[in-house]
């Protein structure tokens, strides 16, 4: 390495290069200890930071680009980093970084083996004294837990239904570790975590609900709670038509019945109208039954929603009626949205 006692051309062009190469490795993201490796001093990176050539993201990282322009892995690495020797990405964030689930915009997760005496914006740190090197993997040159402790770590967290989500995503993605799950609960037997993983696979056929967001969440705990079976999410029919096969939200095979969950997002378009219509028409002549519902019927309306699925499935009794819509309570009342020209999905 040269050394950077007179700052000549080739040295900086040597230190600049070097930076490359790190940033690339690392999302554009370094810690101090890392600069100095490098034979950046702190009055370098002092007078780096001033000139606009690094920006500091936590104490002691630094990032090529602002914090505005870094992808999330590059963030994720700045707080990996930022919490010191032996830290990882864990829980939510590990999710994310295995593609189990996309959770949306939460402060990331870091897991340290100790204490961590220093708060960091956007951070959440959980100490763990039972984290081992066997617990640690590496995705996109970022140190994160692995699915199996993810999962775990996850169930102190999440909802019981989004812990499920999670568990088929793995399965169908072949990243579930069933071993690596029971090391864990006999490793943390006492944790919050170990009763909510515990259920999920006593109760649950993983890999069969693969529900896509919390619409979707949001329908099959109202079929859980009128005591339908699941329906087959994600689930694809073959019509018969020489066309290609059709993926259905959710489907009861038996009652050759379907239910599309129509968001505004990715059905509000002109094409996905017209498109949905011609799904709904194959799948008619085919002899299936076609239902869609939106959230706001979802949400605020759900008695209009759960006899006709408890009809259309046997499940409704003689009079018409079904005690558990009736026990479900008045129908929340629905908030006023003034017309503006079409509907509200």
């Amino acid at each position: 390495m040269l050394k950077p006692g007179r700052q000549s051309d080739e040295y900086r062009g040597f230190l600049d290069q070097a930076l490359a190469d790190l940033a690339l490795a690392q999302h554009a993201v370094f810690g101090l200890d890392e600069l100095r490796e490098l034979g950046v001093t702190a009055r370098a990176v002092h007078h780096r930071v001033a000139t606009g050539r690094l920006h500091r993201l936590h104490h002691a990282v630094y990032s090529l680009v602002p914090k505005e322009l870094l992808k999330r892995e590059g963030l994720y690495m700045a707080a990996v980093l930022a919490c010191g020797p032996g830290a990882v990405l864990s829980h939510r964030s590990a999710a994310v970084l295995h593609q189990l689930r996309d959770w949306g915009s939460t402060r990331i997760e870091v897991t340290v083996p100790r204490r961590s005496a220093r708060q960091h914006e956007g951070v959440k740190a959980h100490r763990s004294t039972t984290l081992t090197p066997a617990d640690v993997t590496v995705v996109k040159n970022i140190p994160v837990t692995t699915v199996a402790r993810t999962l775990f770590d996850l169930g102190e967290v999440v909802t019981g239904r989004q812990l499920e989500r999670s568990f088929d995503q793995a399965e169908i993605a072949e990243t579930l570790d069933l071993r690596g799950i029971q090391d864990q609960l006999a490793r943390n037997p006492t944790r919050r975590g170990a009763k909510a993983v515990r259920h999920v696979l006593e109760t649950h056929y993983i890999g069969t609900t693969p529900t896509e967001n919390d619409f979707e969440d949001a329908f099959l705990a109202l079929t859980r709670g009128l005591g339908l079976p699941d329906p087959k999410s994600q689930f694809y029919i073959d019509p018969g038509d020489g066309e290609p096969p059709i993926r259905a939200d959710f489907a009861w095979p038996a009652q050759r019945l379907v239910v599309e969950t129509d968001g505004r997002t990715t059905h509000g378009t002109k094409q996905a109208f017209e498109a949905d219509r011609r799904r709904d028409q194959r799948l008619t002549a085919a002899g299936w039954k076609v239902i869609r519902t939106t959230w706001r019927q979802l949400k605020y309306r759900p008695r209009e929603l759960a006899p006709l699925l408890l009809k259309l499935l046997g499940r409704a009794s003689p009079n018409g009626h079904d005690s558990r819509v009736a026990a479900a309570g008045p129908t929340p009342a629905r908030p006023h949205t003034p017309r503006a020209g079409g509907s509200t999905s």
